[in-house]
């Protein structure tokens, strides 16, 4: 059975419950607060370079990103689900985001770690200058 077509949008006009259930089936859905839907809802409306991948209708991938479209792309989330990955739809959507995103902006991202030997494979540069502080952690 050939695959299907697929098809990609930007924008974040997306069903929430559409997205949470590409989460879960991508498995970005353990490293996401899948089952605070106030927290996913806000996750999803203030990011502001959303790029979308569909299979006829059912959403199978996403490129969650916050970008400035002039300097830096924070790609926050890629998920694929799990019975499209290996078909080139990741990379199509980091793709889409580069371009969205801007001729001289750079993609920054924290890698999963099931995904750390997949970035290099597609051109991305390891940075270890980067600094992370958790949403609850105290600025001493």
């Amino acid at each position: 059975m050939p695959s299907p077509l697929i098809t990609y949008r930007t924008g974040n006009e997306i069903d929430l419950n559409e997205m949470l259930a590409l989460y879960e089936a991508s498995t970005l859905g353990e490293r996401r607060p899948i089952h605070d839907r106030a927290r996913m809802q806000a996750m999803l409306q203030h990011a502001n370079l959303v790029i979308t991948a569909w299979a006829g209708v059912q959403l199978v991938g996403i490129s969650r990103a916050l970008s400035d479209f002039a300097f830096v792309t924070y790609l926050s989330d890629l998920a694929v689900h799990r019975d499209f990955q290996k078909q080139g739809i990741g990379k199509e959507l980091i793709k889409q985001t580069q371009l969205a995103g801007g001729p001289n902006a750079k993609i920054i991202l924290l890698a999963a770690p099931a995904a750390e030997q997949y970035y290099p494979h597609i051109g991305f540069t390891h940075h270890p200058q980067a600094w992370m502080l958790s949403g609850n952690a105290e600025i001493k």
